[in-house]
């Protein structure tokens, strides 16, 4: 007797979709994500995808009509699909279906088919699973491929032929080491090296969708099994060659630098123990790609980066550019903590002057908490002496940072003196000498010469304005 799985539907909209298809004499299940997570007790996912053996649509409009409020369908006609949101739950309707591919496309031409033929078209075994909605057999797990199997043994496989799965659809490549991250699950040898044999199809995929898997993956507890993964099957050379290209240890007379790729994942983990801010992990990702362009070697000093930072901010627009990510504040943000990633490590080894801070905070402004969190994740010695020496000194910058702060208030930094009070002063149009006069106020400032208060700016004004031959 097969198992029944009644309580993963205990959701009255399963009742009610039940209800609809039997109306309409069609067979339905839901499938996919859903009985995954439930399976492995990972919650209850509020995304639902609902398969109809018929009209995908027309089960998806008959189910509207029995909801309280009458939910608006959003029906996608050449996908043959619809889409209901009801409540805090997503319901995707689409009718059974098999498919065919032709080689240049990921679109695929689709026909009417069976259960089987739809679980047949599924990436992976543990995302074809279905549980019937029929009333003669509610709630009976359909499990053709033994997907149960590989969701107790931690495994992603494909359905059929992986080189024909990956070949067919290549986003699945991507979708195979998403799983494998999110899961802590194994990719099976025999996948792995079918996605290896098809990376170059990648590139018939939008970056819109790359970097939709890419995000996933940076959002994981540990992304550095994704990226080990996209590294060892070829598919971030082709995605992200900024990333590769720190891979390998150069050695001249004796002489080597650390594997900046390794440690670059090693710097992400970190970082994800302590934020779940997207972006913040991309310029942890991203901080130092600036060192396979600038690594030099010398005699005298050994291996060099020299201004890595600054090279590094500047790919970043490259970059996302290339992979059509956004080009806003969330890129600029991405390329401040790249340039600025070496300053508090630089404060760190030296004796914190409170100019130095006053600097470090008016430079980095809102951003100056994530730039601490991102040095302090570039921590990866093995040293544990060394270890707690950086800790502690990072510490001391940041105690520094709230001391400097709470007395000088330079965080979001807005001059004491205005352009229109110095105008005013000097009997002044607008002129350089303005511009001068206000930045001479903020060296001040920051240098610790004046503190930051609208008396002892004006007084600084006045004289630096006599200085300059202007006259009250």
């Amino acid at each position: 007797m097969q198992e029944s799985h009644e309580k993963a539907l205990t959701d009255p909209i399963f009742s009610i979709i039940s209800q609809a298809a039997e109306e309409l004499g069609v067979e339905c299940y839901v499938i996919g994500g859903f009985v995954r997570d439930y399976l492995l007790n990972r919650g209850t996912a509020k995304d639902i995808d609902i398969v109809a053996v018929g009209s995908g649509i027309a089960l998806a409009e008959k189910v509207a009509s029995k909801l309280e409020g009458n939910p608006a369908i959003s029906v996608f006609k050449n996908f043959g699909t619809a889409m209901i949101k009801h409540d805090d739950i997503e319901l995707e309707f689409v009718g059974a279906r098999k498919e065919s591919y032709h080689r240049d496309s990921r679109k695929p031409v689709v026909e009417n088919g069976t259960l089987q033929d739809d679980q047949n078209r599924r990436d992976f075994t543990i995302n074809a699973l279905a549980l019937s909605l029929n009333s003669h057999d509610f709630g009976n797990l359909l499990d053709p491929f033994d997907g149960i199997v590989a969701l107790e043994k931690g495994i992603i496989r494909t359905p059929l032929d992986p080189d024909i799965t990956y070949s067919d659809d290549p986003l699945r490549m991507m979708r195979a080491i998403r799983f494998a991250t999110q899961l802590n699950f194994v990719i099976e040898p025999k996948s792995l090296q079918a996605i290896t044999d098809n990376k170059a199809r990648i590139k018939i995929i939008s970056k819109e969708r790359i970097v939709d898997e890419l995000n996933k993956i940076m959002l994981c507890d540990v992304p550095s099994k994704g990226f080990s993964l996209l590294h060892k099957t070829g598919l971030l050379e082709l995605i992200l060659p900024e990333l590769t290209a720190l891979q390998g240890i150069e050695e001249i007379e004796g002489q080597k630098h650390k594997d900046n790729f390794w440690h670059t994942l090693e710097v992400v983990d970190n970082i994800c123990k302590t934020t779940d801010k997207l972006w913040l992990r991309w310029a942890a990702l991203l901080h130092d790609i600036g060192k396979a362009p600038t690594k030099r070697f010398h005699k005298k000093i050994g291996w060099t980066f020299h201004g890595h930072e600054f090279v590094g901010s500047k790919m970043v627009y490259k970059l996302f550019k290339r992979l059509r990510l956004p080009l806003n504040e969330k890129m600029k943000y991405v390329q401040k903590l790249v340039l600025m990633s070496s300053r508090p490590i630089v404060l760190a080894e030296e004796f914190v002057t409170d100019s130095a801070v006053r600097r470090l905070v008016f430079d980095a402004g809102e951003d100056v908490e994530d730039l601490m969190t991102l040095c302090e994740a570039d921590i990866t010695t093995k040293n544990p002496k060394k270890q707690r020496r950086y800790k502690n000194n990072f510490k001391l910058v940041r105690e520094k940072i709230t001391e400097v702060e709470e007395r000088d208030r330079i965080r979001n930094f807005q001059p004491p003196v205005s352009g229109e009070e110095i105008m005013k002063a000097f009997n002044l149009k607008p002129s350089k000498e303005i511009g001068i006069i206000k930045e001479a106020i903020k060296e001040a400032i920051l240098e610790g010469e004046i503190p930051n208060e609208h008396g002892a700016a004006r007084d600084f004004m006045l004289k630096k304005g006599a200085s300059l031959g202007l006259k009250k």
